[in-house]
């Protein structure tokens, strides 16, 4: 897709103001934080509707398959259509979740919200990512690339944080969140209204029937190492985003929810701070970089689960947060740079695929063997397996660096 700056038109509305990549990250960070908001408030429902741990991990991964269909369906919708229709959609699809959580009848309606929050976010993915990176300016690149994978991440971590802290100390603790949110997202679609749209006009029309997402053959040297390590990276973040608050509360007898939420925060937080690094060490070696910190990250929290240590699992959070970060954001700046206009979202798309399918898969296999191993020896065996996926990843990384990039 040719945007406007690079076919040499200027956007319809040049002449005044309008805001920057700033602003768009700011509208994927609001929209990100959608979809982690009930990670805290999984105990509550719980005890409200009384199903089991397995259906907790059923429940969060039904948004990654919402994701995910979005991502095969209409990864490339906004090349066709433009950035600001898609962020639109998303929003409102975001708004529709908080509402299915807001009036909460049943496990059918959490379903439903995850499933519609899940969609919201397939189409964040690809959209936000390029408005961001296309609202640059000359010079701004690798700061709209951080901007890019913070908004992302970050979004992600605030979700809870601002849930736990509302449902501890706040009244209302199903609703209250939901509503916050709610006021969000009317001034993210404010915001969304003023941004300037990078997509020509006269090519908006083209490809709008969902078609399988391509990776342009010149991408795939840079995508395939790329994407592996992000689907080991969202691997950890899926464990904590969907067990840690269980396993804080019923394993490490800790039920302050704003705790839960700060925990999460943690991994992501860790996340932000690796993206930051990996802009100083360069692609080429955050991303075995990475892949060596998430596995001593991971090592931590396996430590953490055998001996029952609050603080063993924060240094875990913290540190495969910072790995998965690292390599998450050489990734995406390798597949990024190295997708051509016309195909840019569709491949962005389908990087956060492959990522999506692993922070969901190992998810539901941690519910299930929780009901066999119980928490601690489910997620012991989840921290085996991904340390030994991170270690083939890394050393592929390390023989088959991405091409092209420094």
């Amino acid at each position: 897709m040719i945007t406007d700056r690079q076919a040499g038109r200027p956007d319809p509305r040049e002449g005044t103001w309008r805001p920057g990549y700033p602003v768009a990250a700011g509208v994927f960070a609001i929209g990100m934080a959608g979809t982690t908001l009930p990670t805290p408030l999984y105990g509550l429902y719980r005890a409200q509707l009384g199903f089991s741990e397995l259906m907790v991990t059923v429940v969060f991964a039904v948004y990654a398959l919402g994701v995910i269909t979005v991502l095969l369906l209409a990864g490339n919708v906004s090349d066709a259509v433009g950035r600001r229709p898609v962020l639109f959609w998303a929003l409102a699809l975001s708004a529709a979740s908080a509402l299915c959580f807001l009036f909460e009848g049943g496990l059918p309606m959490l379903l439903l919200g995850r499933v519609l929050s899940g969609f919201a976010a397939g189409l964040f993915s690809g959209a936000a990512t390029a408005a961001v990176l296309e609202l640059a300016k000359p010079g701004q690149e690798a700061r709209a690339g951080f901007a890019a994978t913070a908004a992302n991440m970050g979004g992600l971590g605030c979700g809870p944080l601002l849930s736990g802290l509302l449902a501890q100390y706040a009244p209302w603790p199903l609703a209250l969140p939901f509503v916050v949110h709610l006021g969000l997202l009317a001034l993210a679609a404010v915001a969304t209204w003023l941004l300037p749209e990078t997509v020509a006009p006269a090519h908006r029309t083209r490809g709008l029937r969902p078609q399988r997402l391509h990776v342009p053959p010149e991408v795939r040297g840079v995508f395939t190492p790329s994407a592996i390590a992000a689907f080991a990276g969202f691997a950890l973040l899926g464990l904590f985003t969907a067990v840690a608050p269980s396993f804080v509360g019923q394993t490490l007898g800790v039920h302050n929810l704003a705790v839960a939420g700060a925990i999460v925060f943690t991994v992501f937080l860790g996340s932000t701070v690796g993206q930051a690094l990996s802009g100083r060490i360069g692609v080429r070696w955050a991303l075995p970089a990475g892949c060596l910190v998430l596995v001593i990250g991971l090592a931590l929290v396996a430590a953490s689960l055998a001996v029952t240590a609050l603080p063993v699992l924060v240094a875990g959070a913290v540190c495969g947060g910072i790995g998965q970060g690292l390599a998450f954001r050489a990734g995406l700046t390798a597949v990024g740079h190295a997708a051509p206009p016309a195909h840019r979202g569709g491949t962005i798309s389908a990087f956060f695929l492959v990522a999506y399918f692993g922070i969901s898969l190992p998810v539901v296999g941690v519910g299930a063997l929780t009901e066999v191993l119980g928490l601690r020896g489910a997620g012991l065996t989840f921290s085996a397996c991904v340390i030994a996926v991170v270690i083939a990843v890394g050393l592929y990384v390390l023989r088959r660096p991405p091409q092209g990039v420094d």
